[in-house]
């Protein structure tokens, strides 16, 4: 009896704790925003694709416990959102990733926005992954360089409005980390239709145009940029080659593209697992190791 008195005891101070100290003692959030890759979508086959926990936002997690922080996913990426349509569908989403929010009705920027509010002091960690779709069209143009940069005014305009809003939502304190993405398009120097001009201009709209842009866009409301383009090795002298199969002697930065993701096989720009791991380990290491 006097065992049973205790316990219920016990029970009834844990109800009488105040709201913060019991939200103190729940996991910190770390909420997911973007396109296809913060879905973590993936291409296996010519036929088969679809979103894994493989993606870099679900890999975080070990790999930011293994730094100390035990985080709870939650994962709003939709696979081809924009950085108009993430501020403006409102329609279900049609690739969320696995376990991701059902948000149909509002849209993605809303819905984040007010699970920030929600749980405001609770949110340790925002990763965005945005912009990529809104460029991919100047692949097909005759100058895609040209084509980039009036898509990236679109895409830091749009970015930058959606920032301030997760960050007025979050906080001063939460860390908000902007990926880009890496050089698939390098890619193009094999496989089918092998284009190595439009590969070589890849990086001059990587290194110039698109990473200055989202870098700013993200610094401009405290965030971290991390640079996967330069990480993949895109920015690997051209000439300095090494054999890979089945392409034989071709570019190290091509190589590297080649193994990271889906572009050289079958010309998808989703990172493989291992290209994923590389991400959610350049995202995790913005987080202080906790002692």
């Amino acid at each position: 009896m006097p065992r049973l008195i205790a316990a219920l005891v016990a029970a009834l101070s844990l109800l009488a704790l105040p709201a913060a100290a019991q939200a103190a003692k729940a996991k910190p959030y770390y909420v997911s925003l973007g396109d296809s890759y913060a879905a973590g979508y993936q291409r296996f086959s010519p036929t088969v694709a679809k979103t894994t926990r493989d993606g870099f936002a679900y890999q975080v997690v070990p790999k930011a416990r293994a730094r100390g922080y035990d985080l709870k996913l939650v994962n709003f990426g939709c696979g081809g959102e924009t950085t108009v349509s993430i501020l403006k569908r409102k329609t279900k989403c049609g690739g969320l990733g696995p376990g991701g929010v059902d948000y149909a009705g509002v849209t993605q920027a809303t819905a984040a926005e007010r699970f920030l509010r929600k749980h405001r002091g609770q949110v340790k960690l925002i990763t965005v992954s945005i912009g990529g779709n809104d460029v991919t069209a100047c692949v097909k143009e005759a100058d895609p360089v040209a084509c980039v940069g009036p898509a990236m005014d679109k895409v830091k305009a749009n970015g930058t409005a959606l920032l301030k809003r997760l960050r007025k939502a979050a906080g001063p304190k939460t860390r908000i980390v902007g990926i880009t993405y890496p050089d698939v398009i390098l890619g193009a120097w094999v496989g089918e239709n092998p284009d190595q001009d439009l590969a070589k201009l890849s990086v001059v709209a990587f290194q110039s145009l698109l990473n200055p842009a989202l870098k700013e866009m993200y610094r401009s409301v405290g965030g971290r940029f991390v640079d996967v383009t330069k990480a993949t090795g895109a920015y690997t002298p051209l000439e300095q080659t090494t054999t890979l199969a089945p392409y034989g002697e071709i570019p190290v930065a091509v190589a590297e593209v080649c193994k990271l993701t889906a572009y050289c096989a079958y010309r998808d720009i989703h990172p493989n697992a291992k290209g994923y791991a590389l991400i959610a380990d350049l995202v995790a290491k913005t987080l202080p190791h906790k002692h």
